[in-house]
């Protein structure tokens, strides 16, 4: 049977590439590897095609603001945003705009962005910054950290407001791996529930609390946040999009999982060929494509094993941190999971992104994309703050920012591209959806059923 031809005597969903798939190669790897790692969960969930019109439908994205977004729980900054007593920050999302602080007895709380006089927000969008309190830029009322009502000018004309009637309202807020969640929703499920799985899997070394921000960039995309987010949630497009890459990166082969109904993963290997690789390579051919130093692979070793080993010294030595008790896996591979509904998180070493996919403004052509990298630092090291977030826009390159690979920006840069002529396309085509590969985009298929789920409750 050729390569890409199809297995019809399977059933929907059982399909895989020929040959060893993602986790066959880690196993193969020196021992090490978490078990949360070679985990599998899959299952078929369906194939029919997904509707244009989730995407550049306004009367849906009208809809996800009130039964999604009010209603979900959302990641909206890191602890490490707000250290101190009076620390505060906006998060914005569509209509939404929620400001966190800290109050003075050490508890993040989160309020809705507006004045309870005349609706003035209390800060600007995407600010942050400390203060001893919270007062209203239009008329001066004022709110103690906490959120109660502290003063009103000229209070004799306000009988009718009181201390209990006027004190700020409180949002859920929840706290996970150095991460501080959100949710409108008073009735929401606690964000233990939301998580789970995820919050077993990262534990011990995949613990994000003990990571630290090293770069925060902000991209706007020229798509739909969903079409934005689920490019990332596959690498079936790495073949066309990222052909540079075939010498080095499995894609066909990689893994896809489904947790839950909010959390999936897939994880796809670095330092082996990808099964469309045209051609036969060396293990040392393979690690000078990898371009991490001059290094030689001994005789009966492999290019991931002396990669994994040169990338823990090096990165161990800059961080001044003990990586030995990583595999070749985790200081390699693409390590992907999703959080429902906008959160990727990869808990590996060399590749340690944090994206989220954010509605900018009310445009349901536009996304504000997060893309934050967490390194790893000394359990004794001091509280740096975190680098402010640098913005680039649509036609900007990632590459232009300070700090940021520029190969690694490149290939973001391709994606960005897709995007942009993927939402064109939406609004061309005259088939009306797309239609999507039963394992390889099978996360893809699970975030949608859930976000029916979202939008079907009353």
């Amino acid at each position: 049977m050729a390569r890409d031809e199809p297995e019809t005597r399977l059933p929907p969903g059982a399909a895989r590439c020929p040959g060893p798939s993602a986790l066959d190669i880690i196993r193969a790897d020196s021992p090490g590897a978490p078990p949360a790692l070679t985990a599998e969960s899959y299952r078929f969930l369906g194939d029919s095609d997904i509707s244009y019109e989730r995407y550049t439908s306004p009367a849906v994205f009208a809809r996800e603001m009130t039964h999604l977004w009010g209603r979900a729980w959302q990641w909206a900054c890191r602890e490490e945003h707000l250290p101190e007593a009076g620390d505060w920050i906006v998060y914005d999302l569509g209509t939404l705009s929620i400001l966190l602080v800290r109050g003075g007895d050490g508890i993040i709380r989160a309020f809705p962005n507006a004045c309870l006089h005349r609706g003035t927000q209390l800060k600007p969008p995407g600010s942050s910054g400390g203060a001893s309190e919270l007062r209203c830029p239009f008329h001066g009322w004022r709110w103690t950290l906490e959120g109660d009502l502290k003063f009103v000018p000229c209070r004799w004309d306000f009988p009718h407001v009181t201390e209990d009637s006027h004190a700020l309202p409180q949002l859920k807020v929840g706290l996970w791996g150095g991460f501080v969640f959100v949710n409108p929703d008073p009735h929401a499920p606690p964000l233990e529930t939301w998580l789970s799985p995820l919050a077993e899997h990262l534990c011990g070394r995949w613990d994000l609390s003990k990571r630290r921000i090293a770069l925060h960039i902000q991209k706007e995309l020229p798509t739909n946040w969903k079409a934005a987010q689920e490019a990332f949630l596959e690498a079936y497009h790495v073949v066309e999009t990222h052909a540079q890459a075939l010498a080095t990166a499995g894609d066909a082969n990689a893994s896809y999982d489904i947790f839950s109904d909010h959390v999936t993963r897939f994880v796809h290997t670095i330092g082996t060929p990808s099964p469309h690789f045209e051609g036969k390579l060396t293990e040392q051919e393979i690690l000078e494509r990898m371009r991490i130093g001059d290094a030689t692979v001994p005789e009966g070793g492999t290019a991931r094993a002396v990669a994994a080993a040169r990338l823990r010294r090096q990165l161990g030595e800059a961080w001044g941190v003990d990586l030995s008790p990583f595999s070749d896996s985790e200081m390699l591979d693409s390590i992907e999971y999703h959080l429902f509904p906008n959160m990727c998180l990869f808990p590996g070493v060399s590749l340690p992104m944090i994206y989220r996919f954010r509605p900018l403004g009310m445009d349901p052509g536009r996304t504000l994309f997060d893309l934050l990298f967490l390194k790893l630092v000394p359990e004794d090291a001091p509280r740096e703050p975190p680098p402010e977030p640098v913005f680039v826009a649509a036609d900007q390159s990632y590459a232009s920012v300070p700090g940021m690979d520029p190969g690694l920006g490149a290939v973001y840069d391709q994606d960005t591209d897709n995007l942009a002529a993927q939402w064109r396309g939406f609004h061309a085509s005259t088939k009306r959806g797309q239609t999507l590969g039963n394992y390889q985009e099978a996360r893809i298929r699970r975030f949608h059923l859930t976000l029916d789920e979202m939008l079907a409750r009353d």
